[in-house]
């Protein structure tokens, strides 16, 4: 039998090394938050992103349409709503879909850095439960693209498998 033959011819491998490309601040936003884009398709719903958050570090509330693969790399964190569930460097995080938390490094703690795989839409909240706004591939695209131009990155180095919808020729 014949070997398949491939669909998407390649000269190189698609592949990131975080050592190798600039992380994107996004302090002016979330303080402490700094994220290396590795792969955004907002086609398809999904952002893969390395994190490093500062001592504490607490995010939005937040809903997810879609599941989360989180791999902490550095640090203690946790949810607010879970507080016997620390995650610690070399655990492995699954959120399924229609989760609900708050991520939070304590003020007296270390930096923490993961790597996640993130799919579908979250919906964040304020502290009082009401309705901020989305983050999606798309949206975090966006806002990694502006946050880099703040830093005079023109363009941040990420794998991106696709375009706007359009025919085929």
């Amino acid at each position: 039998m014949p070997l398949p033959m491939a669909i998407h011819a390649q000269d190189r491998l698609l592949s990131l090394n975080i050592h190798e490309e600039p992380g994107i601040d996004l302090d002016h936003l979330i303080p402490g938050m700094m994220l290396w884009p590795l792969f955004l398709d907002p086609d398809n719903a999904t952002w893969v992103l390395y994190a490093r958050y500062a001592p504490g570090t607490t995010l939005p509330s937040h809903f997810h349409t879609g599941a989360v693969h989180f791999f902490t790399t550095k640090g203690t964190w946790g949810y607010k709503e879970y507080p016997r569930d620390q995650q610690v460097a070399g655990s492995y995080l699954y959120e399924p879909p229609g989760t609900m938390h708050t991520f939070h490094i304590p003020e007296d703690g270390e930096p923490v850095e993961g790597f996640m795989v993130v799919s579908g839409v979250n919906v964040v909240f304020d502290d009082e439960g009401n309705y901020l706004n989305t983050d999606h591939a798309g949206s975090m695209e966006q806002t990694i693209l502006e946050c880099a131009k703040r830093q005079g990155i023109d363009m941040p180095r990420y794998i991106r498998p696709s375009g706007p919808a359009a025919f085929t020729a």
